[in-house]
């Protein structure tokens, strides 16, 4: 158990002296220059079919600036031919206002001296012809002698220009926003945000620019980062991200498992941690930020204890916290008059014996309902809209993105990757993943359906996760790898795949599709739950309606069309970076709090720490990934003891040997304790 608040900067590494290495003072490797890593393959029209917007970029420049070359060639560099670089006299400044757009889409005003970054315009124009904004901001990378700081415009203050009126790089203004007013950047954003007129902001690098001015200090909040079992799995693995994003963003971060003061196997029957409270008390955070509790509690009274001194909020990995018992309601209707004793799944995962749902239910809804009780913090629309049926109606929902090292979730050479995988060069590559591949809750037995229609010569299937008994899925040519608990490792089995399909319904977002196409590998998915925010239906992948034979149809049909699945890939990389990025996801958690009234707001732009640079795969010095993410591939006994357990009992755990476990342990740290003592 972590009891102190982590500096922003530790676990991260260290930036290189100056010039060290050959890396430049920004941080890109090579920049500027053609073919960098981060600038992402663009296809040649968007992705429903129209061409790409026409830009038009201006600066103002006197040619006598320094840097004006590189400024030049960043533009030169970015692979985008339907731009136009306009260098003006600073005399075009005399009226206060640069001239026209023309026949532009879009402007964007760039400083002499400041350089686009790799695939900044791609990435800016993709957001804007997918939501209509009216301008849409990157991140802005200040560097002196190396990296000092990134930060981005706020939505509502707008941004100070230090009197340079063509400070504002990092923005991609629509030319119906010039009406013939001024056109300092800052002026206008802030204009436009007054209006409110729809403004974005992408979590990625888009503007390097040289500051000499010393970085003031981020303040940041203390917060305390509050699971049930720990960082293992995919809600743990989402929790930890989360944490990393705020950590990044200036905040202190303390990591606290409730499992480290009470065992899985009590969970059932525990509803007081005195020594976690006590730490959490004596730290005094500003924020309590909790998620996948019922690892080790099927109540939250926990954060209603908290929240009597601290401010509180519970991020939505599943729907657990809404209900009596169940992570997914999965049609019951109990709900909407409180789920009790009729509930029809109470040995499933997280189990409670029928005669107790009544009352958890109860005791959610009291501390969900309660004055300043806990922010509900929903990953997609539906979890949202879920949260907003459920949940008391004093309850605040607000929806966040969940945060993706879009640096080790990058695209790699695929060949290159199927050499060292040892698979197959040639082959159609079709993944599933998941913690638990063959799980029901995951629609394995639709997929596998779906995958057996499809499968013939130069097919071949990729299942990552725990599968004891391969052969029982009867798929031929299928690849499995097991677990992988390194991300880096992970995200080199997407990269050397052509296609992700999944088959679950049941999903609060789905990370894998994320995950997958940040490498640039597309997903296929039902129009169900979360997976709607997760696959950008058209853009990411395919979404198909829930009806017998259209995962098998839509998933034919990208297996024999490389051409869509390659457009796709490409597209997922871009979209996908933009919106779940460490830098996307906390500058959305910031705003929920800020909106919420949880917290008041920041002043001034949102800030990151220089290391924050090390998470987009365009850095020189790239973070690494994180490893120990899943359990380790069981070995050949456990995994037989688990297949004779699943062909007695099934996969839940009746009442009684949930109880003999839950006693089990108690003996077993009993005579741990009297061991110690003796």
């Amino acid at each position: 158990m972590k009891r102190s608040f982590d500096d922003p900067s530790d676990g991260v590494p260290e930036a290189a002296p100056p010039g060290g290495g050959g890396r430049p003072a920004h941080g890109i490797a090579g920049w500027p220059g053609q073919g960098q890593r981060g600038a992402d393959a663009r296809p040649d029209s968007l992705p429903d079919g129209r061409p790409w917007p026409r830009l038009r970029i201006v600066t103002v420049s006197d040619g006598t600036e320094e840097g004006l070359a590189d400024t030049l060639a960043s533009v030169l560099a970015q692979g985008y031919p339907e731009a136009r670089h306009d260098v003006l006299p600073p005399a075009t400044l005399a009226d206060g206002a640069f001239p026209d757009a023309g026949a532009a889409d879009h402007v964007l005003i760039l400083r002499a001296g400041d350089m686009l970054a790799p695939g900044a315009l791609t990435a800016l124009a993709l957001e804007a012809a997918l939501t209509g904004a009216a301008a849409v901001a990157g991140l802005r990378v200040l560097y002196d002698a190396a990296v000092t700081g990134l930060d981005a415009p706020s939505l509502d203050a707008g941004f100070e220009d230090d009197g340079d009126p063509q400070s504002g790089g990092e923005i991609l203004f629509a030319s119906s926003a010039f009406d013939g007013r001024p056109t300092r950047p800052a002026e206008l954003w802030a204009r436009l945000a007054a209006m409110g007129a729809p403004l974005v902001r992408i979590g990625r690098p888009v503007l390097l620019q040289r500051d000499s001015a010393a970085p003031e200090p981020i303040e940041g909040l203390s917060i305390v980062s509050l699971t049930g079992a720990g960082h293992r799995g995919g809600a743990g693995i989402a929790q930890r991200r989360l944490g990393e994003a705020l950590r990044l963003s200036g905040h202190r971060v303390a990591q606290m498992a409730l499992t480290d003061e009470s065992p899985p196997a009590a969970a059932e029957w525990t509803d007081a941690f005195p020594g976690t409270e006590a730490t959490i008390r004596q730290l005094g955070p500003d924020l309590v930020i909790a998620g996948n509790l019922h690892g080790a509690t099927r109540s939250l009274d926990i954060l209603g204890r908290l929240g009597a001194t601290a401010r509180t909020a519970l991020v939505l990995h599943d729907l657990f916290p809404l209900t009596g018992r169940c992570a997914y309601p999965k049609g019951c209707t109990r709900i909407a008059v409180g789920c009790d004793a009729a509930c029809p799944t109470p040995d499933e995962y997280p189990q409670l014996r029928r005669n107790r749902i009544p009352g958890l239910h109860v005791r959610k809804r009291s501390v969900l309902g309660a004055p300043g009780g806990p922010l509900l913090l929903a990953n997609s629309r539906w979890t949202a809209e879920r949260a907003r049926d459920y949940a008391p109606p004093a309850t605040r929902v607000a929806q966040i993105a969940l945060a993706f090292p879009t640096g080790v979730f990058a695209p790699g050479d695929r060949a290159a990757l199927r050499r060292r995988l040892g698979l197959p060069a040639d082959d159609v590559l079709v993944m599933f993943s998941a913690v638990i591949v063959d799980a029901p809750d995951k629609g394995v037995a639709d997929l596998v359906d779906a995958l057996r229609r499809v499968a013939r010569p130069g097919i071949g299937f990729v299942a990552v996760g725990r599968l004891d008994d391969p052969a029982r899925l009867g798929l031929p040519n299928l690849h499995a790898p097991g677990p992988i608990g390194e991300e880096a490792e992970l995200a080199a089995w997407y990269g050397a795949c052509d296609l992700h399909v999944t088959a679950s319904r049941l999903e609060t977002l789905g990370q894998t599709p994320i995950e997958a196409g940040l490498c640039g590998t597309p997903t296929l998915a039902y129009r169900a739950t979360g997976l709607t925010t997760a696959v950008i239906d058209g853009v990411t992948g395919r979404l198909v309606p829930e009806v017998p034979g259209a995962l098998a149809a839509a998933l034919d049909e990208l297996v024999s069309d490389g051409a869509a699945r390659r457009r796709l890939g490409a597209f997922a990389r871009i979209a996908l970076e933009n919106r779940f990025s460490y830098a996307a996801a906390s500058m959305s958690i910031e705003a929920a709090l800020a909106t919420s009234g949880i917290l008041p707001r920041r002043t001034g732009r949102p800030r990151f720490a220089p290391e924050m640079l090390a998470r987009f795969d365009l850095a020189a010095d790239r973070h690494g990934g994180e490893g120990g993410t899943v359990d380790a591939p069981s070995p050949p006994l456990v995994r037989r003891l688990r297949q004779a357990k699943h062909a007695l009992l099934g996969r839940n755990l009746p009442f009684w040997a949930r109880r003999s476990l839950y006693l089990a342990t108690r003996l077993r740290g009993a005579l741990r304790r009297r061991g110690i003592n003796a």
